[in-house]
């Protein structure tokens, strides 16, 4: 069976979508709300390794005649910060009777690459094989990210039917995906730790301290980095990325956007002037809103 999915993801920081969400008085993290037709499993565990359990919430329509599309979003944070319960902003995929799959992933300081490719991957297959226990339309799964979170959904996009990370979590039907949205996420985790992209982007410990005592080996750096994935096979992608972002450079995405077009591949690619690393104005957030609901539809149909 040919399993078609969406691939995008939440951002680093402010996002149009997945932002942080507002701490109570406690110091928590409010939970996020979501309308009365839809069901809500949290902590739901999709892999587990060695004493780590990798957990997702899913708020699912159990209700609904027809499955129902879902987005896998996952969060950002140079993959050594953050946690699923800082994500929100759901309200339109809602809206748009989109399920959410908001998982974690392990950090730098539980497990180095490939550990956080190995879990989204994971958690792709987990969806799939319970499809209906939550309702879900296989051919209309979604991953949403951005940031770390944009770089782990592009190689859980590109990697396919690619099974090299999925020795924790096998399927046998083969997976390809129908889109992917990329939020300046890391196209290439080597040149983002050793390239010089002129004093405006900050070196960032993010890349090294992730690769871990394969930081050194490029060949390893590149296994891990999707646009080495890229060819004539790979999904249509929509890339958003500030051209004024000084944590992940700007030019990754110029040169993963031309990868695309050389194989190809349908790519569209969105500049956010004088965009920072999410930091987007509200009106720009509402404008890509409506540009990635409308391309998740287009890709979905």
């Amino acid at each position: 069976m040919k399993l078609f999915f969406t691939i995008l993801g939440s951002f680093l920081l402010c996002s149009s979508f997945s932002q942080e969400l507002v701490k109570d008085s406690t110091g928590k993290y409010k939970p996020v709300v979501y309308p009365a037709s839809f069901s809500a499993s949290l902590d739901e565990v999709y892999t587990t390794v060695n004493d780590w359990n990798g957990r997702m919430d899913v708020y699912y329509q159990p209700n609904e005649l027809v499955p129902t599309p879902i987005i896998i979003n996952i969060h950002g944070g140079g993959w050594k910060n953050g946690v699923k319960e800082s994500q929100g902003g759901f309200t339109q995929f809602f809206k748009s009777k989109i399920s959410i799959a908001n998982i974690e992933y392990r950090m730098t300081n539980q497990a180095t690459a490939p550990a956080a490719v190995e879990d989204v991957r994971c958690a792709l297959i987990y969806i799939i094989k319970n499809a209906k226990k939550f309702n879900i339309d296989v051919n209309k799964i979604v991953v949403l990210g951005g940031s770390a979170g944009g770089h782990l959904a592009l190689m859980t996009g590109l990697l396919g039917n690619n099974h090299i990370f999925d020795s924790n979590c096998l399927l046998n039907d083969k997976i390809k995906v129908a889109a992917i949205i990329d939020k300046y996420g890391i196209a290439d985790v080597w040149a983002w730790a050793y390239n010089d992209y002129g004093s405006s982007v900050r070196k960032s410990k993010s890349p090294g301290d992730w690769l871990g005592t394969k930081k050194n080996d490029e060949q390893f750096s590149k296994s891990v980095s999707p646009i080495w994935y890229v060819d004539k096979n790979s999904p249509p992608t929509l890339i958003i990325h500030g051209n004024a972002d000084s944590t992940v450079p700007y030019q990754q995405s110029i040169e993963l956007y031309n990868k695309f077009k050389l194989a190809g591949v349908k790519t569209e690619f969105i500049t956010v002037e004088g965009g920072g690393h999410g930091k987007f104005t509200k009106e720009k957030n509402a404008e890509l809103n409506d540009r990635i609901i409308q391309f998740i539809k287009e890709s979905i149909q």
